[in-house]
Parts: C-alpha cells; sequence; structure tokens
C-alpha cells in the first residue's frame, strides 16, 4: 500500500465546518482524508464518512498520536479511541504527531509500539511527522524502513527543506507535505501567479502540482467548495522544467511551524 498522492487536511477545521468540507471533499472524489488526534474532530470526521455514503474499502484515512499518548501504555489505547471516534475499524496510517519533548518517551519505545498497533490491525500503515534525519535514522532503527509509509514534514516554495527530503529519497522515505501553501502567503509570490497565468490555472494549482512532480504526497485544507475543486485539479497539471527552477530559487528556509516545546532540533 503507497500513501495517496492528494488527500484533504483537516486541521484548524472543526465541528459543521469539517464536516461540511469531508463530505463536499468525498462527492467531488477526494478519497484519503488526514487528521489527528489533537485536532479534536475525529468524531466530526467518522459522522461525515459514514454520511457520505462512500465505502470505507475506497477510504485512505490517516491520524496521528498525540505526544501525550506516545508511551508504551498509552499509545495502542489512544488510537482505539481514535478508531472509536471515527467509527472505523482500522485505519490506513498512523503516524507520530511530533517526536517526544526532551524524549521523554524514546523513539524506539513508541515506533516499537506503533508497529504493534500495526501488527494487531488497528492500522494498515505507520509513519512518522516532523522527524529530522537524527530522528528518522532511529525509527529506522526501531521498526525497519519498510515500516515507514512516509514523513510528514512542512514543505513549501519557501521552505523546501532539501536535506531532509534528499535523506529520506535516499533511505527510501516517502514525503507528505503540510502547509504546502506556506499559510496562503506563496499564492501571492509574483513568480507563483505569473507561473499559474501560463498554464491558466491557480496559484494554489501550480504550488500543488510542483509538490506532485517533487513526488510529495499532499493534503490541502479548504472549507469552499470551489477551492476543493479547484485544488484537485492540481493532479493534472503538468508543470515544465522552466517552472520548476523558477520555483526551486524561491526556497528561502521560512518555516512557519515550529512550536516552542515541541519543535526538534531542525535540520
Amino acid at each position: 500500500m503507497t500513501v495517496p498522492a492528494f488527500g484533504l487536511g483537516t486541521f484548524r477545521l472543526k465541528e459543521d465546518v469539517v464536516i461540511a468540507s469531508v463530505k463536499n471533499a468525498l462527492e467531488m472524489g477526494y478519497r484519503a482524508i488526514d487528521t489527528a488526534q489533537i485536532y479534536g474532530n475525529e468524531a466530526e470526521i467518522g459522522q461525515a464518512i459514514k454520511e457520505s455514503g462512500v465505502a470505507r474499502n475506497d477510504l485512505f484515512i490517516t491520524t496521528k498520536i498525540w505526544t501525550e499518548n506516545l508511551s508504551k501504555e498509552k499509545l495502542i489505547p489512544s488510537l482505539k479511541e481514535s478508531l472509536e471516534k471515527l467509527r472505523i475499524d482500522y485505519v490506513d496510517l498512523t503516524l507520530i504527531h511530533w517526536p517526544s519533548p526532551g524524549d521523554a518517551v524514546p523513539v524506539e519505545e513508541y515506533m516499537q509500539a506503533l508497529l504493534e498497533a500495526k501488527q494487531q490491525g488497528l492500522t494498515r500503515e505507520i509513519g512518522i511527522s516532523n522527524f529530522t534525519i537524527d530522528l528518522m535514522t532511529r525509527a529506522i532503527n526501531a521498526v525497519g524502513v519498510e515500516n515507514i509509509a512516509t514523513n510528514q514534514i512542512e514543505l513549501s516554495p519557501y521552505l523546501q527543506n532539501r536535506k531532509v527530503t534528499e535523506w529520506a529519497r535516499a533511505h527510501g522515505i516517502h514525503i507528505t507535505s503540510y502547509m504546502t501553501l506556506a499559510y496562503g502567503k506563496a499564492l501571492k509570490d509574483d513568480v507563483i501567479i505569473r507561473i499559474a497565468e501560463k498554464h491558466n490555472a491557480t496559484p494554489a494549482q501550480v504550488i500543488l502540482a510542483w509538490a506532485l512532480a517533487m513526488g510529495y504526497a499532499v493534503i490541502p485544507s479548504s472549507t469552499k467548495r470551489e477551492n476543493l475543486a479547484s485544488n484537485l485539479n492540481a493532479t493534472t497539471l503538468m508543470l515544465d522544467a522552466e517552472d520548476m527552477a523558477s520555483i526551486d530559487v524561491l526556497d528561502c528556509n521560512d518555516r512557519l511551524v515550529s512550536p516552542e516545546g515541541l519543535a526538534p532540533a531542525w535540520d
């Protein structure tokens, strides 16, 4: 099983807003949905999925274990609680949301607990999020690279994270990009706008197509039906070498997500 290239993100979407977003997305043909324990919207997503009528086998659902649940005593019970909220018997992918702050719970402990969850059938695949090269190395040593489906990291035209992505590629770890539009900042970039006009596309489509061309999975979110539809069309937009080169030079290590007390020492 591979991680779908295109999915729906649900960060910061709550209650009726997330229900509407998920229902609209599923109606339009989205089949991958990304959530997390800390988002506080697993139950609403479960409701939206149930009411959508889309068969469970056609969906790819991802959730993430919060840092408070990383110990071997808490990880599997917390995942079972997520499954109850989502109203499903298994998730397709479970990620470690952030590495344990200060290494309070060792990488080896929670990765092995996550592998046990996979062996119990609670999740089909397991992976990591916000992991540096050092943390990826420890995760590989703990469970084997064949058991790490992806590393979900912040990636945008302004934070291309090449050191991490090149290391991951060389060691067989797939990358999922989050915050790909840089909180909307990249949508206003003159370079992106010029490429969009060239292709009769939107700036969001250009950025998502760039990430897809780099081999990353993307999980953009939107509360607007027209944006959900438009984003999905990024999968058919083909950028040329000149476009890719123009976006490459936008990299300025502009990291937007680095919560104090939670973020590791970035590469």
